[in-house]
């Protein structure tokens, strides 16, 4: 049997859920957008189950990690905004390492042509430390392990995204990035729901009990199941992107220097980009932060159960997937800026909001949650189809992974924040958010002066190229 393809026209042809545009002018498999798709899809639980809503917010910085002592007195506050604020601190340490890797590896790649390769050799390190934390036992004296495992899974999952991101030139064109990368994301928000709607699943059923350590070991040894099912149609179906120019083999630590003309280069080349990189390495922090820490806030200051999160979790990630994909023709309609723009301002009002009126209870914090989940996918999906645009054809492995680098290079800016503002404030976990609010406020304005500049036609570029080698 043969694979089933969608001739593309000039007129480009609906197809599927969503009426995604799949290619012009040359006929791209069905299968491979969505295979592509399906990585966000096959990691989201380290991402929304694992780090966001019930992991780490309803057991690493829960009492199950705090002196027994303290329990049900004055002090328990302050030691549950201690685990926030170590948390916070051990993120920061994930943010450095990827910023020191993720740009020399998707060099490498580049020049190797095996962006598949290290994404599947990366995305098998992420299996393991998912597989790690079925093993944190409760207790004070776990918890810096619980806090490693989740550090060295965000260095991981980061990575791999790198040269995830790298393969979206293979199924896309300029006219249909948007689309697609608005697809990924929204497969990865949709991945979510259905976990969190197996865990609401099993605890209605009576087979899971928030009260029981044991539910968090089994919840991440399924999560790992989940991804080694889910990944393998990336492999299988997405092809490598082309190499454009042969290049030159170095040294792991050669590539630093490589790396540093390589970004002297692409200032001189396309200026625009590189003002980019540093505005987004900013916001996209405080987008990072704003749910890596959110459900921590909520589990803390607002009092939200294991069961509380995991709904909370699914109605956030609804919103989000939906919000994501709709985004996705808007900025292929009216340009990522003003998406990313949008999205960023939206969040920093909701995060204010939060702060400021923090005594309305519960019911405020799902409110604006609801609208800040309908800002994160949008600015996310528009960031990636951004500099999608405007790579130049044979570098998606290295500005994708410097796109990771600046990212985490500011990385440490909303989680050290965080950390700090909670001590200063004397363990109180709410004042964590100000530092989420002053890193988004600050890369948003930095966006204000990025010009936009033209897609590259991308396909055209490598005809050329191909053209002049042979």
């Amino acid at each position: 049997m043969t694979e089933k393809s969608i001739p593309a026209t000039a007129n480009t042809l609906a197809v599927g859920v969503m009426g995604l545009d799949l290619r012009e002018g040359a006929e791209v498999p069905r299968r491979r957008v969505f295979a592509w798709a399906f990585w966000d899809w096959a990691t989201q639980p380290f991402n929304t189950v694992l780090l966001t809503f019930v992991w780490v917010p309803s057991y690493l910085t829960s009492t199950f990690f705090v002196d027994p002592a303290v329990i049900g007195t004055a002090r328990e506050e302050a030691a549950l905004g201690q685990l926030a604020s170590n948390l916070g601190y051990g993120i920061t340490v994930a943010g450095l390492l990827i910023a020191l890797l993720a740009p020399v590896l998707g060099q490498r790649a580049d020049r190797a042509g095996r962006q598949k390769l290290q994404l599947l050799v990366f995305t098998a390190l992420l299996v393991a430390a998912q597989l790690g934390l079925a093993f944190v036992e409760p207790g004070a004296e776990w918890f810096w392990m619980g806090v490693a495992l989740i550090a060295i899974g965000s260095v991981f999952g980061e990575i791999a995204g790198v040269n995830y991101n790298a393969l979206l030139i293979s199924i896309s064109t300029p006219r249909t990035i948007g689309k697609v990368s608005g697809l990924g994301w929204g497969f990865g928000y949709l991945g979510g729901i259905v976990a969190l709607a197996i865990v609401v699943g099993l605890i209605l059923g009576g087979l899971l009990d928030g009260d029981s350590a044991s539910t968090f070991q089994l919840i991440a040894l399924g999560a790992t199941i989940w991804t080694i099912l889910f990944v393998i149609p990336i492999f299988v179906a997405v092809p490598e992107p082309p190499k454009v120019v042969a290049a030159e083999k170095v040294g792991f630590f050669r590539s630093y220097v490589e790396l540093v003309r390589g970004v002297q280069r692409l200032y001189r080349e396309t200026r625009p980009t590189f003002w980019f990189l540093l505005a987004s390495a900013v916001y996209r922090d405080g987008l990072s932060a704003v749910f890596t820490f959110g459900s921590v806030i909520a589990g803390i200051v607002f009092g939200f159960d294991f069961t509380d999160l995991v709904i909370f979790g699914i109605a956030l990630n609804i919103v989000a997937g939906v919000s994501t994909i709709l985004a996705g023709r808007l900025d292929d309609r009216f340009g990522p800026k003003r998406v990313i723009l949008i999205s960023v301002f939206g969040l920093v009002a909701c995060t204010l909001v939060v702060f400021f009126f923090a005594d309305l209870g519960a019911g405020l914090f799902w409110a604006v949650g609801i609208v800040l989940a309908a800002f994160v996918g949008p600015a996310q999906a528009a960031s990636r189809s951004f500099l999608a645009r405007v790579t130049p054809a044979g570098r998606e492995g290295e500005v994708f992974g410097l796109y990771a680098t600046t990212g985490r290079a500011a990385g440490w800016m909303a989680s050290l924040l965080w950390g700090v503002f909670i001590a200063v404030a004397a363990n109180q976990t709410l004042y964590g958010i100000l530092g989420i609010t002053i890193v988004l406020l600050a890369g948003g304005i930095m966006l204000l002066f990025v010009k936009a500049p033209p897609a590259i036609d991308r396909d055209v570029v490598r005809s050329e190229a191909r053209a002049d080698a042979s």
